[in-house]
């Protein structure tokens, strides 16, 4: 429980407060212990404010998990600090999109907005807006909270137009609340068939996961097993067996959409998880290449297929190791470890480098399959893998490296 503080000093006038953004949940009366994917409102709404970064997260009693509990306003005094205060009712579906456009919101010193059950108040304002808030006595809705601040402070200035919180205040509002937060799930890096065809079916998988006990790296760990089984298929030159192993491929990368979707929905994102998940499908694209190259040579009695396949594994590999190397293993924090093969994505080149490492080509394995014809996907891989490594060391030639932060010392 924070430190009570109702006479502390504050602070310097003209000085601009130098702390993070706290936030203050209102009590919902129940409505924040309903279960939208896997979690209740309020602790979805503390950890997504802890994810857009503010410094703290307190709650009128009664609070949600991770939220310190403060029995009166003058209990917030010691977020003096603080460059703003948001206050949202518990029952708002906390989203970490919205809070850190709050977060970086310039609110005037001294000035305070409000709308969509949400309540912004600049630091330097914070004595007034407590003053006035304490009088409201145990009326904590955000009317009563709107009303009292406009009684004692000017107007409010209106809402940024990109900050739309969702209140959920009954039970017939969770369906749209879990639509708008798997609507968020879907990344702007998908290819065209992972966005239309693959994305709808692992979000509708993820739906249904998010309030079981499966973890992300469980998801990695099954999506990785389906993968690798589907390489043995094209050992075989018939298509039959070609196309299992190919719908068993597209399996796999399907459900490689879930674990890092049950992550962001759960807030489990890790280091970690992001390892796994990046090897794991490399691991499974090296497997079957390897399969399609011995099948081939066994089919035609040759060995040259052989030489095709160690080209496509040494080249898959070799550019999953540099990318991990460059851009992936300086990283830290916690967004997405790999978003990009480049350490400036936005640039022409490295967006046409992200394009073709897209999984859509996919779906080329399968429609050759269906012919039993997956090696002439091998012929490609052998001859693109290497020149598409070739490509990645010119991009590093081309941009600075992600340099990684020297550990701290005491």
């Amino acid at each position: 429980m924070p430190s009570t503080v109702p006479n502390s000093p504050p602070a310097p006038a003209g000085a601009a407060p130098q702390g993070g953004p706290v936030l203050i949940l209102l009590p919902a009366g129940g409505a924040d212990q309903r279960v939208v994917l896997g979690l209740d409102l309020g602790t979805r709404m503390a950890l997504a404010a802890a994810r857009a970064g503010y410094a703290r997260v307190l709650g009128l009693s009664p609070a949600a998990t991770g939220v310190e509990t403060i029995s009166t306003w003058r209990e917030a005094a010691d977020c003096r600090e603080a460059n703003l205060i948001v206050i949202a009712s518990s029952a708002v579906l906390g989203e970490t999109g919205w809070l850190k456009r709050l977060a970086a919101w310039r609110l005037e010193p001294g000035t305070w907005a409000a709308g969509g059950r949400v309540a912004v108040v600049s630091g330097m304002g914070l004595s007034k807006a407590l003053a006035a808030l304490d009088e409201l006595g145990g009326d904590t809705t955000m009317a009563a909270v709107v009303a009292g601040l406009t009684r004692h402070l000017q107007a409010p200035a209106a809402m940024p137009t990109d900050v739309d919180p969702l209140a959920v205040e009954g039970l017939k509002d969770i369906p749209a609340a879990e639509r708008r937060l798997l609507r968020a799930l879907v990344k702007d890096t998908d290819g065209f068939m992972a966005r239309h065809v693959e994305r709808p079916m692992s979000l509708a998988i993820s739906r249904r996961l998010a309030a079981t006990s499966v973890t992300p790296n469980q998801m990695t760990l099954i999506s990785v097993a389906i993968g690798v089984a589907a390489a043995p298929f094209f050992l075989s030159a018939a298509a039959a067996w070609q196309t299992l192993g190919a719908i068993l491929f597209l399996t796999h990368s399907i459900l490689d959409g879930c674990d890092g979707e049950l992550a962001r929905l759960k807030f489990k994102e890790s280091r970690g998880g992001g390892v796994l998940d990046f090897w794991g499908d490399n691991v499974v694209h090296s497997a079957i290449f390897a399969c399609m190259a011995i099948g081939w040579s066994a089919a035609i009695g040759e060995h040259w297929p052989l030489l095709l396949g160690a080209s496509a594994v040494i080249g898959t590999l070799g550019s999953a190791g540099f990318i991990y190397w460059r851009v992936m293993r300086p990283k830290t924090g916690p967004d997405p470890l790999y978003t990009s093969v480049s350490t400036a994505p936005d640039g022409r080149f490295a967006k046409l480098l992200d394009a073709l490492s897209r999984r859509d080509f996919i779906y080329i394995v399968l429609l050759l399959a269906l012919f039993g014809r997956a090696d002439w996907f091998l012929l490609m891989t052998a001859l693109g893998a290497p020149i598409y490594f070739a490509m990645l060391v010119l991009l590093a030639m081309r941009e600075p490296a992600v340099e990684k932060p020297e550990p701290r010392t005491a």
